[in-house]
């Protein structure tokens, strides 16, 4: 059959979903991309885009329905990028991303990895703890809400069903201050205007909410009108705060931060562990279903006391910190020295003795565990999207611990890197997914390795 083209009118059946979450369909054995396709569908599509390989099109109109359609209920679905699932019942998106998981490992780690359950939430809506709303005029008003896909086109939004009611009265509070005083806003391909963001944080076990307003400079006009604006909605607030980023990136936030009222910080309990979050500090966004993939973490640890654990990509200590009264000792290593000290803090106010953290990367925390004549009985890993370096898997198995626990945002670079650890002599022995981000494409993931010493 010929390759399709722009704007050509296709039919086709939806047969699975991309890691993205659009359909695919064939024609032939051409493979098509299909936004808003359901498994199941059988739809007519108008191409948007054809390659020599693939080609994406878009939903104009579904001719069969999947019996896992659900009715949209987002007005800004689809035209938001931040849910991609909307149309699909939960039961089948949740089966989906655990299949997704098992696919990774077959077709990159060469594995036949049951993933043996996937932990899904109570609540697919209201998980959010954090938002990031970007800030854009468009037509002479001010837009607050969240990108198209594949754009920094700003969707305006001023209740997202993934975020917590509060956050509605704050945006809609401070759309009004920058219209009514024509506070400029920021212009990324100028470089010119102020504020950039706003950026929200909720403590769902303290019930504390922390305003950022991230600028363009060092002031932002009226703040004594907006602070008492906030205030009196009454909804919780605990710290209101400026981030300055004066640098023309798409990095949201600066390094510093001004409290205009509250504390520096607000707090919450996760897994037991009390924390302080500031505008930096690193937390999952879904508490709830942490607690549970951190648990599903120590479960496949099987700490019994007597274990030395070291935790890479420490971060702000939590993953180790929640497992830490269930072993001997604990080091956690991270490279961002703000982390670090967010780690020592909190394992100093949860009364944890048996945790030391130091910055560094892996082969920092293999010289600093050999000087101490310490070799780890267990790792954690929790890296970022793209997965570990090659060295830091080499510097791992050359500590040669007994298990390797690995945590990742990505079933992709999981796989990957559990095929090199393979390699490294390590095995799988059990995997497990949990749905942090219930209505998007992200799903997370949790392997246990163990040493066989059966190095390829």
């Amino acid at each position: 059959m010929p390759i399709p083209q722009k704007n050509q009118t296709v039919t086709l059946k939806i047969e699975s979903l991309t890691a993205e979450g659009s359909g695919v369909g064939h024609l032939d054995s051409f493979a098509v991309f299909v936004r808003g396709g359901v498994p199941g569908d059988t739809v007519e599509a108008l191409v948007i885009k054809a390659k020599k390989n693939y080609a994406i099109a878009k939903v104009t109109r579904i001719l069969s329905a999947s019996l896992h359609r659900i009715q949209n209920d987002c007005p800004l679905f689809p035209r938001c990028g931040g849910c991609a699932l909307r149309e699909m019942d939960y039961a089948f998106e949740a089966g989906e991303k655990k299949r997704r998981v098992e696919e990774a490992f077959r077709r990159l780690a060469h594995v036949d990895a049951a993933c043996e359950e996937i932990l899904v939430p109570t609540a697919t809506e209201r998980y959010r703890n954090k938002a990031q709303y970007p800030v854009a005029l468009a037509n002479g008003r001010v837009q607050i809400g969240f990108y198209a896909p594949r754009s920094h086109r700003v969707i305006d939004c001023t209740d997202c069903r993934l975020q917590p009611a509060e956050f509605a009265d704050i945006v809609r509070e401070f759309r009004t201050f920058l219209e009514e005083f024509r506070v400029p806003v920021y212009d990324a391909q100028a470089h010119s205007g102020l504020v950039r963001h706003l950026y929200l944080r909720k403590g769902f076990e303290s019930g504390e909410i922390l305003v950022c307003v991230v600028i363009n400079g060092e002031t932002l006009p009226h703040t004594d009108i907006l602070v008492t604006r906030l205030r009196e909605l009454g909804i919780g607030i605990a710290s209101i705060q400026l981030n300055h980023n004066l640098e023309h990136t798409n990095v949201i936030l600066g390094r510093r931060c001004t409290v205009l009222w509250g504390a520096p910080y607000i707090t919450d309990t996760l897994c037991g562990i009390r924390v302080r979050l500031s505008p930096q500090s690193f937390y999952q966004v879904n508490r709830d279903m942490a607690e549970r993939l951190y648990r599903k973490a120590a479960e496949f640890a099987g700490l019994n006391g007597e274990q030395t654990v070291l935790d890479l990509y420490c971060g702000a200590g939590l993953i180790g910190l929640s497992m830490a009264r269930r072993m001997k000792q604990l080091y956690g290593a991270e490279i961002v020295p703000e982390a670090v000290e967010d780690a020592r803090r909190n394992a100093a106010e949860n009364g944890i003795l048996n945790a030391q953290f130091f910055c560094g990367d892996a082969g920092d925390a293999a010289a600093r565990l050999d000087a101490l004549g310490v070799h780890p009985d267990v790792v954690l890993l929790d890296p970022p999207r793209k997965g570990c370096d090659e060295s830091v898997l080499q510097t791992v198995a050359a500590m040669q611990p007994q298990k390797i626990v690995y945590i990742s945002c990505d079933p992709a670079t999981l796989a990957r890197d559990c095929a090199r650890l393979g390699a490294l002599g390590f095995a799988v022995r059990r995997l497990a997914a949990a749905d942090l981000f219930p209505r998007t494409s992200h799903v997370e993931s949790v392997c246990l390795l163990e040493r066989t010493g059966e190095v390829t």
